[in-house]
């Protein structure tokens, strides 16, 4: 195989692996810090790739790209009052029956409001083309979407690690009877997380949209894959999560680069096998009290 197209297939895992970044941190935030399993994360990706149907004839692509996830993060902060906040305090595996229900309702409704069909959206003009860099070529819209997707991580990272805001998170994750013994509610905190962590998936979808079928189901097999990133990250850690994606991007990537596309997925699996047998808290899982 030749060299350029090697790393082709190379950055496309990649390009896979911030999809599912952006799914995992949310997924991270949300289950660390209220302990909520969050299954209807991959029906909010999808919610968010209809955002971006729905709004780039009014906005453009560029709007849909800001506004799309402002306003499914602002759907999560609905859900969070209305159910998150139930069970924050019970077993966890109550969440997950929640979140599941929630999941069917959120993708019966995508289905009647647009149908059951693949809907299409076009990469918008400025996007559209290669670059060419040498004899590598590779699509212009797939390094805008890598590019967006790492400065999203990065201020993701700089909320969480040089704020007050993040400081109170980190703390409330770690144990958040400290916080309550210094009169800090974590009420407020807990609903910007849910916001940003859907908010996250809504923009994953909204990137997705252009070059992958629109549907209401399109969220289950990333839904599994973001799972699989945080469990070989390790919960708590964000950049366990970062580094757990992009291993995921890159091994997906090297096993279609190889000719062996129909073993991409399971390879991630035995990833994951391998990883939770030499270390089951994940590559750089934290020590979270009240989890254990």
């Amino acid at each position: 195989m030749e060299t350029a197209l090697f790393l082709s297939q190379l950055l496309n895992g990649l390009l896979d692996g911030f999809y599912y970044l952006l799914i995992a941190l949310g997924l991270s935030l949300i289950f660390s810090l209220g302990g909520i399993i969050n299954l209807a994360h991959g029906a909010f990706f999808a919610v968010g790739a209809y955002m971006a149907i729905v709004l780039a004839p009014h906005v453009g692509f560029f709007g849909a790209v800001i506004v799309g996830p402002i306003l499914v993060g602002a759907l999560g902060i609905v859900v969070e009052r209305l159910l998150f906040k139930r069970f924050y305090r019970i077993d966890p595996l109550y969440s997950l029956l929640l979140t599941f229900g929630l999941a069917m309702v959120l993708e019966q409704t995508l289905r009647l409001i647009f149908g059951s069909a693949p809907l299409a959206f076009n990469i918008p003009d400025v996007l559209r083309g290669q670059v060419f860099m040498g004899e590598f070529i590779y699509s212009r819209y797939r390094i805008f979407t890598i590019v967006v997707a790492v400065v999203v991580v990065a201020a993701l990272w700089w909320l969480l690690n040089r704020t007050a805001f993040g400081r109170i998170v980190r703390a409330g994750i770690q144990n958040p009877d400290i916080l309550a013994t210094l009169g800090i509610s974590l009420r407020p905190y807990l609903s910007a997380v849910a916001a940003i962590g859907i908010g996250l998936a809504g923009l994953a979808g909204v990137l997705m949209a252009p070059i992958h079928p629109v549907h209401p189901a399109m969220g289950i097999e990333v839904l599994v894959a973001a799972f699989v990133v945080v469990v070989i990250g390790g919960l708590g850690s964000f950049w366990g999560v970062v580094l757990a994606a992009m291993l995921v991007g890159v091994v997906k990537g090297f096993m279609v680069a190889i000719d062996l596309s129909s073993w991409s997925l399971a390879s991630i699996y035995l990833l994951m096998f391998v990883v939770l047998l030499v270390r089951p808290r994940g590559l750089m899982g934290e020590r979270i009290t009240r989890f254990e």
